[in-house]
């Protein structure tokens, strides 16, 4: 399993580094930024697999953030927002539906339940793949369920 990368942007020094030890504790490479501008900077130099960003961030908002890495990654970099600011059913709605957000938590949060989407988010899409059988395999069972009929 190769080693996977996050990019976690947040105003607050001492989230980021709480977040960055919690995250390398569970195998994860870990880049910050502490603005929305930063962030989007780091996202483009380091291609991370996934972001978790604060909503309330200098420069570039964390909604903004959150659509442009969206729209820059096709939607192939889930984005999760944390906030201690947009409580409420209507801001995780907007988030979730029309940003593009993988996941929001509001704060204060969980810390094994956002562990457990990363993961999730991070490595469920390779153990599909590889508990798939190949497409020979499929071509050969199809082959002979025909020959059968």
């Amino acid at each position: 399993m190769s080693e996977k990368k996050i990019l976690v942007v947040d105003f607050d020094a001492n989230s980021l580094e709480s977040s960055k030890s919690l995250f390398e504790s569970h195998g994860l490479k870990v880049v910050t930024a502490r603005d929305g501008e930063a962030g989007y900077d780091m996202f483009k130099k380091e291609k991370p697999d996934l972001v978790i960003l604060e909503a309330m961030i200098p420069k570039l908002h964390g909604f903004d953030l959150t659509q442009k890495i969206c729209q820059d990654s096709k939607g192939q970099v889930p984005v999760i927002i944390v906030t201690g600011v947009y409580k409420g059913s209507q801001y995780r709605n907007e988030a979730l539906r029309f940003l593009g957000a993988a996941e929001y938590f509001e704060k204060p949060f969980n810390t094994d339940k956002l562990v457990d989407v990363v993961l999730n988010l991070l490595y469920d899409e390779t153990e599909i793949r590889m508990d798939l059988p190949s497409k020979e395999k499929v071509l050969e069972t199809l082959k002979e369920m025909l020959e059968k009929t």
